[in-house]
């Protein structure tokens, strides 16, 4: 492990890290659309040399949800990985920031409820600042929440 100015991060990667973010950096791909364009293609070709035949229908269908039922897993491991960065960014640009409230670092992670008291009192503090703006006053205070 690496340590620099109090973090820690790790040299090596997980395997299924690994894999994940290369399959959902080659998935998102132009050339992976076009490769499923043309399976798809290849299997509407072959249609007629099988009669369009239930095995014919379900060899595309069994295919199409395999892919998409692994696709899901991986999206989502790169999706949660991509919003923990974001959030982890976040809390410390909150963090390094004098004006700042601390108290909304990791607020992901309180309930619903205290979501919603939060968000409301920023509403309350945006209808506050548009008033001002309306009569000419700045909005660059720091009141209180």
């Amino acid at each position: 492990m690496r340590h620099h100015k109090g973090l820690t991060s790790v040299s090596s990667k997980h395997p299924f890290t690994t894999f994940s973010k290369w399959t959902a950096y080659a998935a998102g791909h132009p050339g992976a659309f076009i490769t499923a364009g043309l399976i798809i293609v290849a299997w509407l070709i072959t249609g007629p040399m099988f009669g369009f035949s239930d095995t014919w229908q379900l060899v595309i269908n069994t295919g199409t949800t395999i892919v998409t039922f692994l696709m899901v897993f991986l999206i989502q491991n790169t999706q949660n990985r991509d919003s923990q960065a974001v959030q982890i960014k976040l809390d410390e640009l909150i963090r390094a920031s004098d004006r700042a409230h601390n108290a909304l670092l990791d607020l992901e992670e309180l309930t619903e409820k205290e979501l919603l008291m939060v968000k409301e009192r920023y509403e309350k503090l945006a209808r506050q600042a548009r008033d001002d703006l309306r009569k000419g006053k700045t909005d660059m205070g720091s009141p209180e929440i």
